[in-house]
C-alpha cells in the first residue's frame, strides 16, 4: 500500500468479508495526554487519519483488548482496559468509545492498579505460550470477575488452553 493510498484514508481490508462487518477501533496518541492503543489483537486492516490517529479494523469473532490513558497537568485522570470480542452483522453488541460498532465486552476494568494486575495477566498468558487474543473468551470474564471481587484470577495455562480448543470444535 503507498503512502498516499494512507493519508487518503483507504486500505485494504485482507478479507472476502464486506467492509461493514469489520469493527473499527480509533487509536489516538497525544504525548503525555491521550493514550489509546491496542495490547493484543490481529488487526486486518489500518488507516491513518492523521499523525496522532489511526484506525484498526478486526474481524468478527476476533479478540483484542483496547487501553486507554488520559492524564492532565496533575497525573493521570482516566485508564481502562477492555477486552473486546468483534462481533459479527446483526449479533447484539454493547457500545465502547472510539470502537464502532462495540462489541461483546469480556472484561472491563478502570482504575490503573487493576489495569496493571490485568496486563500482568495478560504477559503471564503470553509466556505461557500462548497469543492472549487466543485464549479462551470466558477466562476474560473470570479474569474480570475476580479482580472485581480482589481476588486474583486462575492462570491460564497451555491445558487449559487445550482444552478449550477441544470445546470449540464440539461446538462448530
Amino acid at each position: 500500500m503507498t503512502v498516499a493510498a494512507m493519508r487518503a484514508g483507504t486500505f485494504a481490508v485482507a478479507s472476502a468479508r464486506p467492509f461493514d462487518s469489520l469493527t473499527h477501533v480509533e487509536l489516538t496518541h497525544i504525548e503525555k495526554r491521550l493514550e489509546n492503543w491496542i495490547r493484543f489483537g490481529r488487526h486486518v486492516g489500518e488507516r491513518i487519519v492523521d499523525r496522532r490517529r489511526r484506525v484498526f479494523s478486526f474481524r468478527p469473532g476476533s479478540v483484542f483488548a483496547f487501553v486507554r490513558w488520559a492524564a492532565n497537568d496533575y497525573g493521570t485522570v482516566a485508564s481502562r482496559i477492555d477486552i473486546v470480542r468483534a462481533v459479527d452483522p446483526g449479533e447484539p453488541y454493547q457500545t465502547l468509545p472510539f470502537v464502532r460498532p462495540g462489541g461483546d465486552i469480556l472484561l472491563r476494568v478502570e482504575g490503573w492498579p487493576k489495569v496493571e494486575r490485568v496486563l500482568r495477566h495478560i504477559d503471564t498468558v503470553d509466556a505461557a505460550g500462548v497469543d492472549p487474543c487466543d485464549a479462551a473468551p470466558d477466562h476474560w470474564r473470570h479474569v474480570h470477575n475476580r479482580i472485581a471481587t480482589g481476588e486474583e484470577p486462575r492462570g491460564y495455562t497451555a491445558e487449559r488452553h487445550r482444552a478449550w480448543l477441544k470445546r470449540r470444535e464440539i461446538e462448530r
